[in-house]
């Protein structure tokens, strides 16, 4: 599955993201704020059991984005929202849909700080367990002597061998 991903130290707060989400949807589904001199892009993280989807009172909302026919505007999506990512404008919800009918969403196009990418969370997890597995055995690492080797023996084979010494 592929997700729009924040790197907010990379964010200068130019807000060229969501001006370009506007420009291309009429309101931005992306958000920028200040917190203490560093900038916090706030954008929808498509969530498994979205709250906003479960409470809207005429099924609005899915995963490609709001029926603005069928939204009341009623709010209750916003305040459930945990990332504050859903806002009301013109008295219609609006959240980012990642932008289905483009290669690259919007947002990511403006972002000259390349704080903004999608990536595919399936292949991002499979590198990280990779990597973690490589870290735990050694593999991809440079053969090491045996005698620099750690061994590492459970308690199980330490009283073994401690029993073995007495026999």
């Amino acid at each position: 599955m592929e997700k729009i991903i924040i790197q907010p130290d990379l964010c200068d707060g130019c807000l060229d993201c969501q001006e370009a989400c506007a420009e291309l949807h009429g309101s931005s589904g992306i958000l920028v704020r200040e917190v203490e001199g560093s900038f916090y892009p706030i954008i929808c993280q498509q969530c498994e059991d979205s709250p906003c989807e479960l409470i809207c009172p005429t099924e609005a909302i899915s995963k490609e984005g709001i029926d603005k026919e069928r939204c009341i505007g009623c709010g209750l999506c916003m305040m459930v929202c945990p990332f504050g990512a859903v806002v009301i404008h013109e008295r219609k919800a609006h959240k980012c849909n990642q932008c289905p009918d483009l290669d690259t969403p919007a947002c990511i196009k403006a972002c000259s700080k390349r704080a903004i990418a999608k990536v595919d969370t399936d292949k991002l997890q499979a590198e990280r367990q990779r990597k973690h597995i490589e870290k735990i055995t050694g593999l991809g690492k440079k053969k090491r002597k045996s005698s620099d080797l750690i061994n590492v023996m459970t308690a199980n084979t330490r009283a073994k061998k401690a029993l073995d010494k007495e026999a």
